[in-house]
């Protein structure tokens, strides 16, 4: 199970430039992994907390999850929120 809920987290997040339904299931995710961005969490922290795996024990999957899914967390603060205010989804 997700930080966020039932759906699961996917090891690397959609790229679509549309909303997509991963991403309305992982809102929450999105603003809990960009706050931990900017607070200067730890990759360890944001992996046990957020994603529920062991950055040490699989650093190269926590590290490609990271990356992907705080991109998508941009994406959506730079372009999906006006899709959101639009109504629009993938």
């Amino acid at each position: 199970m997700s930080a966020t809920g039932t759906t699961p987290i996917a090891d690397l997040a959609p790229q679509s430039d549309e909303l997509t339904d991963y991403d309305h299931a992982h809102m929450t995710l999105y603003l809990r992994l960009f706050d931990a961005a900017e607070s200067g969490a730890s990759l360890q922290e944001v992996s046990d907390i957020l994603f529920g795996i062991d950055a040490a024990e699989e650093p190269d999957r926590a590290k490609k999850m990271y990356d992907s899914h705080l991109a998508r967390a941009r994406w959506m603060t730079e372009h999906g929120y006006r899709k959101l205010l639009e109504g629009r989804t993938g």
